[in-house]
């Protein structure tokens, strides 16, 4: 398998949620709730190996770690999509963004999935997001990614995605406006515990994910 420079994260690297998801496909632990553990950063136009739960690069490094949990994430309580417009209004990464080009929620993408989650008064983030027309299973893995980071992100503390246990209940039509909302609900040193939902146009809980995202050294 391949991850498309498209859908990048940091910069020269895949974005931590769709790339879960692809590898959560790719070793066919789609179904249920599939946990991924990523122990490098995703490389992206390069060819991996896929076997035994396991992803890894052409020099054998281990990339990612996949199995099944029996544990379903709870969900983040929804918000209407008006309330989600309005935080996504005061998203911090419009001023001031680690990663400004994540095909998630970087604001240079205009190609992007565009989702900006703004801080509810409860701690909470919320934000809008359009469903592209190439939605899969690994879209709502990305959409399930950044709200739970951006629980946590500040000003000179960046953080990326290290662990995700997601489960996909339904995709979203194309066009589809969705809510996603996050929580953090933990954390020690350099590691926070995250939580996170995604909601249809119609209320419907499409997915929910929990995740450990690690502070960057330095920060």
């Amino acid at each position: 398998m391949i991850i498309p420079a498209r859908f990048n994260g940091p910069p020269g690297s895949g974005n931590g949620g769709w790339s879960a998801g692809a590898f959560a496909g790719a070793t066919g632990h789609d179904g249920g709730v599939a946990e991924v553990t990523l122990r490098q950063p995703p490389p992206l136009d390069t060819p991996l190996t896929v076997d035994a739960g396991e992803v890894r690069d052409h020099d054998g490094l281990l990339i990612a770690q996949v199995r099944t949990v029996d544990e379903v994430p709870e969900a983040v309580p929804p918000v209407d999509v008006e309330t989600a417009r309005t935080a996504a209004a005061a998203y911090p990464g419009l001023v001031d963004h680690p990663f400004p080009g994540c095909y998630v929620c970087g604001p240079e993408r205009a190609d992007g999935l565009r989702i900006f989650p703004g801080r509810l008064a409860d701690g909470r983030t919320a934000a809008p997001f359009t469903a592209p027309a190439d939605v899969d299973p690994a879209t709502v893995w990305a959409a399930l990614d950044c709200p739970g980071g951006w629980a946590v992100i500040a000003p000179g503390r960046p953080y990326v995605l290290g662990r995700m246990a997601a489960v996909v209940d339904a995709l979203p039509a194309p066009g589809d406006e969705c809510v996603a909302t996050g929580v953090a609900v933990g954390g020690e040193g350099r590691k926070a515990l995250v939580r996170t939902s995604l909601y249809g146009p119609d209320g419907r809980l499409l997915g929910r994910a929990r995740a450990t995202w690690i502070a960057l050294p330095g920060a």
